[in-house]
């Protein structure tokens, strides 16, 4: 019988006990036993085809907005989740998060983050537009990522909180009315879309005078019970992505006894509920031994990313993962992406692509930080039944160099290539993008084996418009 799945986009990445109770009801009414949750804090179950006009009534009644088969419309993501457990610094807080969700009176159909710039569990630039938060409060960094490409764009002004929905609106409308221009093209006009957006704008406008700085990576163990302030939190990973409605449901019927107002989902495809009086923890306990579920799994487990609703990621993830457990392999600070589609914008500091003859690409990201948007190949042509021993390598190599004063990146090399000797690339100060003359510049329009010195004086850094003067030699390391 043929299946039909179902997406309902859970905004800035929480839903209320109730709310998402009734869509638990609705769901195993239409048959369905399990749910998942998705790289984009979305929640997904499938049905059977015949389920499908009831699912209608009843979401209609529910008044839940959902898209069978299909992502029109991307959730907005956030790092809500991680607002006093992960963040503590920031003057982005509960409260604001909530009024933007509120302000936002059309569904977005190019994908929008909203990211506190102190955490690293939530991805930075995984989205069209990437709203990271400012060292002046109330006040955005916007990184647009042109649709259907790897080109990033720092908006020259930071961005109001309460002009977030105005300008995402007005960016998705100039960009889908003009995709000759703005949509899966190679070098799409910046300025271009900057002064079509902006004529006739009366929104704030704040300079932007200091580059972001990324934090560097550090994955929180996203898992069980956690102490923090006076309470407890728990998190809840599933081996194989699913989570039982039964199970769930306990987890709602709870919550709303002991008035936990929400739920959260992250990017990593787990569950999290705040704020657990220390006298009901074992309440919580006894939920999770009812369902025999494990909240202790290993590190190198937690620290992976793959495809929504995608076998054959989720197939290879668990086959590493049982290499990696049997070589006792360190991962701190790395996490790992498989990409079986393309373009898509997971989070990885090591990237594992499947290429058309069946084998498989490694790259990873300069400084190994899963936010960075600079990729580096390190193998090509790599056999599943070697994939583990060259990943292994690579974060061997990894921990050797990462404590040097002057950690880069590894350099790239092909599997059937000598290795290459110790050279000079080029390290922007200000965002750390690396300019690597074997690679040149495709932004810049700047060939393949264009050395640094041979640039133009008025060459500007792709990513934070620094100039050439910007730059300063370092060594990169081959492998």
């Amino acid at each position: 019988m043929s299946e039909h799945l179902i997406k309902v986009n859970l905004p800035g990445g929480f839903v209320s006990a109730g709310d998402l109770y009734e869509l638990l009801l609705i769901a195993e009414n239409a048959g369905a036993t399990n749910v998942r949750f998705g790289n984009r804090q979305q929640l997904f179950f499938s049905i059977a085809a015949d389920m499908l006009d009831d699912l209608d009534t009843d979401m209609l009644r529910a008044g839940v907005e959902y898209e069978v088969d299909a992502d029109e419309y991307p959730n907005i993501i956030s790092s809500y989740v991680c607002d006093s457990i992960f963040t503590h610094d920031s003057w982005l807080k509960e409260g604001l998060y909530r009024d933007i969700f509120d302000s936002f009176n059309y569904q977005p159909k190019l994908k929008i983050n909203l990211i506190d710039r102190f955490q690293s569990f939530v991805p930075f630039f995984s989205g069209n537009f990437n709203f990271i938060s400012s060292e002046v409060s109330n006040y955005w960094y916007l990184y647009v990522r042109f649709p259907k490409s790897n080109q990033f764009y720092c908006w020259p002004s930071l961005i109001y909180t309460e002009d977030i929905p105005v300008i995402s609106k007005k960016i998705e409308t100039v960009i889908l009315k003009n995709k000759g221009l703005f949509y899966s093209t190679a070098h799409a006009d910046e300025q271009l879309l900057y002064d079509m957006v902006s004529k006739g704008s009366d929104q704030h406008h704040q300079p932007v005078t200091q580059a972001l700085q990324l934090p560097d990576f550090y994955l929180p163990y996203y898992e069980g019970f956690n102490r923090y302030a006076n309470k407890y939190w728990l998190g809840v990973y599933r081996r194989n992505e699913l989570f039982p409605i039964d199970f769930l449901k306990d987890v709602c019927n709870q919550c709303i006894r002991n008035r936990i107002g929400q739920i959260y989902t992250t990017p990593w495809k787990s569950i999290l509920v705040k704020g657990i009086d220390p006298n009901h923890r074992n309440d919580w306990g006894s939920i999770l031994d009812k369902y025999r579920l494990s909240v202790r799994h290993a590190s190198n487990e937690l620290n992976w990313q793959i495809e929504d609703i995608c076998p054959e990621g989720l197939e290879l993830k668990q086959q590493l993962v049982r290499i990696f457990e049997e070589a006792d392999l360190r991962t701190y600070r790395l996490c790992f992406a498989i990409k079986t589609r393309p373009k898509t914008g997971l989070m990885g500091s090591v990237i594992i692509k499947t290429e058309p003859s069946g084998t498989y690409k490694i790259q990873h990201t300069d400084n190994f930080n899963p936010n960075s948007k600079t990729y580096i190949t390190y193998r090509r042509r790599v056999k599943q039944d070697d994939l583990a021993g060259e990943l292994m390598a690579l974060c061997d190599s990894y921990y050797s160099i990462s404590n040097k004063p002057d950690f880069a990146a590894v350099a790239t090399s092909d599997k059937e290539a000598p290795a290459i000797a110790p050279k000079l690339i080029h390290q922007c100060r200000n965002c750390k993008t690396l300019y690597d003359s074997d690679y040149g510049d495709e932004f810049n329009n700047v060939a393949p084996g264009t050395a640094f010195e041979d640039l133009s004086d008025d060459y500007c850094c792709p990513v934070c418009d620094s100039g050439k003067e910007c730059f300063e030699a370092i060594e990169a390391i081959a492998v």
